[in-house]
């Protein structure tokens, strides 16, 4: 049982950052012109240094410079809905079965989004506009400013927010090849910025004119965009298997939609609980019906119903404690990421956890390994990834449970069922917490996981999961080349 009592909070310590540069300060000079032009503004964030020399390294680069948008730029179109009439578009929100998923910007860079909200068909706008194309890049506009994805099957039809800006091209080859510059260090920083180098906090279409481009030959262009749409193809090839193992499991269990156990299950909002299955939890929201349902119908389909801590499913379940984090440079620690990156191939905004400060935690508690499921436990609770081979050795932020599978013949299936509807409501049923929510690593060891009756179909449905977290590797070394390429062959050729 969790000590979610205010002795509890009041003994937690409290989460604190602490940012140590490894670099020298940085300065630059300012024209008096470019001071008067910006408001006589004298503070530093409104001439940021490294966004100039962004600047200056394209203008000044092998091949020159071409504008992204405009009559001889490179982009066709470039829009999001409700943009000419300059309005947001009505919402009506209402459960899953009477609506479509909607995606927020947040989740365009997830390997795999699945929508937390779903908006009323019967809501005043246009669909169709919202849905997205495939071979679109999309750009958010607002709130985090410089986030950029690309269209590919898994993407194509989703019903996405009117805060993502649709980007197409004149040239198919020029999609690949701008997702790759400003995905770039140079071209990110030159995106969030304006000419001057001042921070922007929104972005509209008519700002991708300010934005400069190197003129690489067609043969470049071509070579980068063709190694970003193989990145992207293995990435929907993953998501194709995962789709596929889940349907494997849950016509092996014979589970119906989650909505059924809800509708089924919890017709009214009151409910009876006989006091030995109380297991010292008074919350209503541990005892909700339909959980209880989805266990009762595994125990009838698998062939058992063992529990997460069961030692032939895990050698350990990690919740690290709090601690005060100090970050470095890149160069000086591990890639730290946080709960909101779980579902990004390479997590965008990545952090550096000093190894001076932090070596021996980051070895007993916070390294993550290949083929580890990962669950977030506070806020968002039961978000679920598993660690791909790229992020061996890079650390996780205590937020998240670490679960280090038995072996590899239980890794993927663990992981296939903890991310389903089912497994999500059972991990989440565990949740307290008064003002943040939260579960922990005792909840975890508890979750109930079904062995399936037929031992093949389990071990086909473990190697979908695994074989689909190697494309995901894959995917991420093609992007790591396609950037290499732009770094050294386009931005800083010689």
């Amino acid at each position: 049982m969790v000590a979610g009592n205010l002795a509890h909070k009041m003994n937690t310590a409290p989460e604190i950052e602490v940012h140590i540069p490894e670099s020298p300060i940085k300065w630059c000079s300012v024209s008096l012109s470019d001071m008067i032009s910006r408001g006589k503004r004298l503070e530093a964030s409104v001439f940021d240094v490294e966004a100039k020399q962004a600047r200056e390294s394209v203008y000044k680069g092998k091949y020159g410079t071409v504008i992204l948008y405009g009559d001889s730029g490179l982009i066709e179109t470039a829009y999001y809905p409700g943009w000419m009439q300059r309005s947001r578009l009505k919402r009506i929100w209402c459960d899953k079965p009477y609506g479509e998923g909607f995606y927020l910007p947040s989740q365009m860079t997830d390997l795999y989004p699945v929508p937390e909200k779903h908006i009323s068909r019967l809501a005043d706008c246009n669909m169709d506009e919202l849905r997205l194309k495939e071979n679109t890049l999309l750009l958010t506009r607002s709130g985090t400013i410089g986030n950029i994805s690309y269209v590919s099957k898994t993407l194509a039809g989703c019903v996405f927010s009117d805060d993502v800006i649709r980007v197409t091209f004149k040239k198919e080859y020029d999609l690949g090849y701008v997702y790759t510059y400003l995905k770039s260090k140079v071209g990110s920083l030159i995106l969030q910025t304006n000419g001057y180098g001042s921070v922007i906090t929104h972005v509209e279409p008519d700002h991708l004119s300010e934005i400069p481009v190197p003129d690489a030959p067609v043969g470049l262009r071509q070579r980068i965009h063709n190694l970003i749409a193989r990145s992207y193809a293995l990435r929907d090839e993953s998501n194709e298997m995962i789709d596929k193992a889940t349907s494997l499991m849950i016509a092996e269990l014979h589970l119906p939609a989650i909505h059924e156990f809800q509708k089924v299950a919890a017709p009214v909002s009151t409910f009876d609980i006989k006091l030995s299955n109380m297991n010292l939890r008074l919350d209503a929201s541990y005892h909700v019906p339909a959980v209880d349902a989805i266990i009762a119908h595994l125990k009838e389909n698998a062939a058992e119903v063992t529990t997460v801590g069961d030692s032939r499913i895990s050698r350990s379940v990690i919740l690290p404690g709090r601690f005060k984090r100090v970050y470095v440079d890149e160069g000086h620690g591990r890639g730290f990421i946080g709960g909101k990156q779980l579902g990004e191939l390479d997590p965008s905004n990545k952090k550096y956890l000093s190894l001076a400060h932090h070596g021996e935690r980051i070895d007993e508690q916070l390294e993550l390994h290949e083929n580890m499921t990962l669950i977030t436990r506070s806020g968002t609770i039961g978000k679920t990834a598993l660690v791909p081979k790229h992020w061996e050795h890079w650390v996780a932020s205590e937020h998240i449970i670490r679960v280090t599978p038995a072996n590899s013949q239980i890794a993927g299936y663990l992981n296939i069922f903890l991310a389903s509807d089912y497994g999500h409501q059972l991990i989440t049923r565990f949740t307290y917490g008064s003002v943040v929510d939260e579960i922990d690593d005792d909840h975890v060891r508890q979750i109930p996981i079904p062995l399936l009756r037929n031992q093949e179909m389990q071990q086909q449905i473990n190697s979908l999961a695994l074989e689909s977290n190697v494309r995901r590797y894959e995917a991420y070394k093609l992007e790591q080349e396609a950037l290499r390429i732009m770094n050294e062959e386009v931005i800083f050729a010689k």
